[in-house]
């Protein structure tokens, strides 16, 4: 089948054989994941799917269409997935376009840029479709814990950041070159939100059975305003920054437990906990500010993980997770280095090309020649990172043992992707083993969150108050 469309200012050209779309597939599941740094939207299938998209910017919006498909209740309950605090997508629509051919239409609430890519069947996950909204202006981290430093203090406000909303131009109704393109060329006009999709579309029609409209509450847009300047504290004043890392979340969930506790969810908690303690603390007067590599439920691949910690200049770098082993008697914590000639144990080797395993059940689009690059990025590991590494995990080791039982005494090493930056000395903690019942029921337990969390402080207070942290100012 072969398809050729039109568009002011430039050509789209399409060709679809038979044999690459999925004819009768049939959707098992959908997902929303909402987040600050993106939106992802995915689709289940049991067979692959394929689409094309086309974008519009006045209003914002992100059409997609899916091939060999008819519209089912499964693409339907998209609709009331779509939650008001969305940062990206202000609403949804669903609908039969043409014969086996359904639009997915996304109403935005700013710019962005979006990746449409499949993912084969891995895991627990069958074929999956994938859509990224990420924001054309994307907030800078190093401004906002440097705004988060200087918030308190009242004072005459400095000159906002420019917002990253999409706003609607003044002076009229803005041009629709998507539905004039539409209309056009094959007699469908893209509807506008609030009104079915149809060939044509009458006043205030109604809406019909086969198409589903979501009109939540629109979200205030979000913006970053850099807080005011005061006398006990400057914009170039030594902040120390401890990057966290929850592991996994979105779409990879990580270890389950018996009572199916998620260890994204659980490491997430302490997470949180332990930067409201570091957001509390100084170092030598200098105050320390926590920076999360996720701060919700979505999920982050390992290389950007690492990309996000030095991009905010980390002094420190703890990953956080809550691992399963097949015998449920396995038990008590661990920490972790970087080992640049081999894992120190078999059962650091085995943890660690598990945990490298989360892209793939994460799912991220990235072409071969961009895997290269990214692996060469997380090859640059130094002998005095590893060595600093080495000393963070001693000292969080002798406080989590006053907590629980420790599964080894000793700082372990293996090739953790997610522990190669190569200028923060790094470390992952394995609080516990989710698969043991009594470990499982532990996590789950406020009470004991609140002492691991103070354990992890105490190591990292540790680990300065032998190794101070080098002097170095960041500004704005």
């Amino acid at each position: 089948m072969k398809r050729r469309s039109m568009l002011k200012g430039g050509s789209l050209v399409l060709l679809l054989s038979q044999q690459h779309i999925a004819w009768g597939a049939s959707i098992l599941a959908v997902r929303v994941w909402p987040a600050q740094d993106y939106t992802r939207v995915t689709i289940e299938s049991d067979k692959r799917l394929q689409s094309r998209q086309l974008t519009v910017g006045n209003p914002p919006r992100l059409a997609v269409d899916i091939e060999g498909i008819d519209l089912d209740p499964k693409l339907r309950e998209l609709v009331g997935k779509i939650r008001p605090d969305d940062p990206f997508i202000n609403g949804l629509r669903v609908g039969q376009f043409a014969p086996q051919v359904v639009r997915i239409v996304l109403d935005l609430k700013q710019t962005v840029l979006p990746q449409v890519f499949s993912l084969a069947p891995v895991a627990a996950y069958r074929d999956r479709l994938v859509l990224d909204l990420h924001p054309a202006n994307p907030i800078d981290p190093m401004e906002a814990l440097i705004a988060e430093r200087l918030r308190d203090a009242p004072a005459k406000p400095s000159a906002p950041a420019p917002a990253t909303a999409f706003q609607q131009p003044k002076g009229g109704k803005a041009g629709d070159p998507l539905g004039d393109w539409l209309a056009k060329q094959e007699g469908h006009q893209l509807p506008m939100p609030g009104t079915p999709m149809s060939p044509s579309v009458p006043a205030n029609p109604p809406l019909p059975p086969s198409v589903a409209l979501a009109t939540p509450k629109p979200a205030p847009p979000p913006s970053v305003s850099p807080p005011p300047v005061t006398a006990t504290a400057s914009r170039t004043d030594r902040i120390i920054i401890v990057a966290l890392d929850p592991g996994h979340g979105g779409e990879d969930p990580g270890a389950t437990g018996p009572r199916g506790t998620r260890e994204k969810d659980i490491v997430l908690q302490v997470a949180l906990r332990l930067r409201d303690r570091i957001n509390r603390a100084n170092v030598g007067g200098n105050p320390m500010r926590a920076f999360l590599t996720r701060d919700a439920d979505f999920f982050v691949p390992l290389g950007v993980r690492v990309q996000k910690a030095r991009r905010v200049q980390a002094d420190l770098f703890v990953s956080i997770h809550a691992d399963a082993f097949t015998n449920p008697s396995a038990r008590g914590a661990s920490v972790f280095a970087l080992s640049q000639r081999g894992a120190s144990s078999s059962a650091a080797r085995w943890l660690a090309n598990k945990e490298n395993e989360s892209d793939k059940i994460g799912g991220i689009n990235v072409g071969e020649q961009d895997m290269h690059v990214q692996r060469a990025m997380l090859d640059m590991s130094t002998t005095a990172q590893i060595n600093d590494s080495l000393k963070l995990g001693t000292a969080m080791l002798g406080e989590i043992r006053n907590v629980g039982k420790l599964h080894k005494a000793s700082v372990e090493q293996a090739g953790f992707a997610v522990l190669k930056a190569p200028d923060i000395p790094s470390v992952l903690v394995e609080t516990a083993f989710i698969s043991n019942p009594e470990e499982e029921n532990n996590l789950r337990s406020t009470a004991y969150q609140e002492d691991l969390a103070d354990a992890l402080m105490r190591g990292i207070e540790r680990y300065f108050a032998q190794n101070p942290p080098l002097a170095r100012s960041r500004a704005l």
